[in-house]
């Protein structure tokens, strides 16, 4: 990710390499396991710190009003947590899609969380920015920590893993796929054996979730159709955006040259270091990195 000034803050992508549904809480969350790998594609923020208090989001972003904006909402989070005083006046360029399953509101949210804590010097870890991350999304503690990860529980219980880190074509459907309506459908799977990072590494995995999205969404269907014979599709989370992987560049732009005119998507590369960690290393912040 090429930051567009020194100023910004990157709220890099996710993708979930596979997603398992093994159960379900007796409160209706979802029991899952899941690999978290980022990419170096995502949105950015800027913060300028307010010595009145007030969190105000600069600009207007469709389909995402300020008072519902994961950003603002950890903002004030982070204020109520700590007692801070301070406010801040926060802008975001938004080019991730809404409802990709690339978790750009979760990421987003660990970024403000994060660049704030730094801000203010309210000196909270990233342990405790992630559980304050988790009353805002079950993904906030991932992007917090940085490090792709084995997720279990509802995907706040996070292994750090090792993973290849390959070029991805990642193709966005014009399309937003509503999370909560994926795992209200009766026909999800919810009841996969669990497995091992091993067996991941031996290539188990699958996205539960898939069958369900690309029966009620075409535009999903039609485009793990078209990567079908040029690479194995994936969806990301629950969706809409479809991947697959690639072992060099060359071979990803090569395939995304041959996409339909009315279709798009970008390559990237996989980290296991988020653009974000890079970003809070180079500023030395005022508490220790640690491992999640």
């Amino acid at each position: 990710m090429i930051a567009p000034d020194s100023a910004a803050w990157p709220a890099p992508a996710k993708l979930n390499r596979m997603l398992r549904v093994i159960g379900r809480r007796p409160d209706g969350y979802h029991l899952l396991q899941t690999v978290f790998q980022f990419v170096k594609r995502g949105d950015w923020l800027w913060f300028t710190s307010r010595p009145d208090g007030a969190i105000v989001r600069a600009g207007d972003i469709t389909g995402v009003p300020a008072e519902t904006d994961l950003t603002v909402r950890a903002a004030r989070l982070l204020q109520q947590a700590t007692g801070s005083r301070q406010g801040a006046t926060i802008r975001l360029l938004k080019q991730l899609p809404l409802g990709g399953g690339l978790g750009g509101g979760s990421s987003d949210a660990a970024t403000a969380l994060v660049a704030l804590n730094h801000y203010w010097q309210t000196g909270l870890t990233l342990a405790q920015l992630a559980e304050l991350g988790l009353q805002l999304g079950a993904d906030v503690p991932v992007f917090v920590h940085g490090r792709a990860a084995w997720a279990e529980g509802i995907g706040e219980q996070l292994t750090p893993i090792d993973l290849d880190e390959p070029w991805f074509l990642v193709l966005t459907p014009n399309c937003q796929v509503a999370t909560g309506a994926v795992f209200t459908d009766p026909e999800l799977t919810r009841n996969s054996p669990p497995i091992t990072i091993a067996d991941f590494m031996a290539g188990m995995g699958g996205n539960d979730c898939a069958a369900v999205v690309y029966r009620h969404y075409p535009e999903v269907a039609a485009a793990a159709a078209w990567l079908e014979p040029r690479g194995r599709p994936c969806l990301t989370g629950t969706g809409a955006c479809v991947f697959a992987r690639f072992p060099d560049a060359a071979s990803a732009r090569g395939t995304f040259e041959q996409l339909p005119p009315e279709w798009s998507g970008f390559v990237v590369r996989g980290c296991n270091r988020s653009p974000l960690l890079e970003r809070l290393m180079r500023e030395q912040a005022v508490y220790p990195l640690e491992a999640p």
